[in-house]
């Protein structure tokens, strides 16, 4: 059960619009407070957009999703999960990252969640471009643990460095994964996919390895909660990191992103299929890619948060 000094700030106390932002109103805990030793399940930012190929901006995306989350409140409509009563979360702030100097970045995000790993608080990141995953799976690795990864994209981010360059971006970490032997890529399940595509080596690369791929239309086809269904039929019982990219979703519904594609689920779909997610052992989990300057409305972000409560009302079960 979680200790009363990890509970939000409920919007009958103090409104919603007021006070310092934290994400859903949860307390801001610095790495030196005595308290996070006690913290079970920690959000964090990764304002790191320098691995964007196409539109930036996503370094922006934890503070707008800060700001957006003070929305969330304490109890799941569905499941009537209470997420903050089950564990002590907490936001312990960014990861403090170059914006010019991409190694330094990613190492400082490996150690970042290394040390919360080390106190046994599982890690939810806020980006950010799909490449702080890489770190964060590296991380992990480094406390003995190869986990399966649920992925939720318009794209398989498998491809090969870029350019001809060996600098990274939102498009390789998972090439790096698998190659860095930081996932179980047999147990690893990748849907959504969708768009027009250079060639289909990234598809191919991820089935030598034995990763499950699932293409969006073929998600429609064979229906999207069967679709998951059958994810979780390949993960079982492994430990799971989940990740999502929030051009997951139809850019009609999120088009505050980098690279958009058309043809994804809408709002009400994505909820169905992270909610068929549960049950699965999940370590850690990412949001990714919500992109500011491209949203209108502030839509994207409400909607990057509300899949936030939605990914951690799982991992409190």
């Amino acid at each position: 059960m979680s200790n009363s000094f990890f509970q939000p700030v409920p919007g009958t106390v103090l409104p919603r619009f007021a006070g310092v932002p934290t994400f859903m109103r949860l307390p801001y805990l610095p790495p030196d407070d005595p308290r996070v030793g006690e913290v079970d399940l920690g959000f964090y930012g990764m304002p790191w957009d320098g691995g964007t190929s196409n539109r930036p901006g996503a370094r922006h995306g934890p503070r707008a999703l800060r700001d957006a989350s003070t929305m969330i409140r304490a109890e799941h409509a569905v499941s009537n999960v209470r997420p903050f009563e089950a564990m002590n979360c907490a936001d312990l702030g960014d990861v403090q990252i170059n914006p010019v100097e991409q190694d330094s970045s990613m190492a400082a995000i490996t150690k970042f969640v290394g040390e919360m790993l080390a106190r046994d608080t599982r890690p939810f990141g806020v980006a950010g471009d799909h490449l702080c995953t890489l770190p964060v799976l590296r991380a992990i690795a480094e406390s003995g643990v190869k986990p399966a990864l649920l992925l939720y994209d318009s794209h398989t981010d498998l491809f090969p460095p870029y350019f001809g360059s060996p600098v990274l971006t939102h498009g390789n970490p998972f090439r790096m994964a698998v190659e860095e032997g930081l996932i179980d890529c047999e147990r690893s399940v990748m849907i959504g996919m969708r768009g027009t595509m250079y060639d289909d080596s990234d598809r191919v690369f991820g089935a030598e390895h034995g990763i499950t791929i699932i293409p969006m239309h073929e998600a429609f086809e064979a229906g999207l909660v069967a679709t998951v269904e059958r994810a979780k039929t390949i993960i079982g019982d492994a430990p799971t990191y989940f990740s999502f990219d929030i051009d997951f979703i139809d850019p009609a519904f999120a088009p505050g992103t980098g690279t958009p594609e058309i043809g994804g689920p809408t709002s009400a779909q994505t909820l169905d299929m992270i909610r068929a997610a549960g049950g699965l052992n999940f370590i850690g989990a990412d949001l990714v890619e919500v992109s500011p300057p491209f949203d209108n409305g502030g839509i994207t972000s409400w909607l990057g948060a509300s899949v936030m409560f939605e990914m951690l009302c799982l991992m409190a079960h």
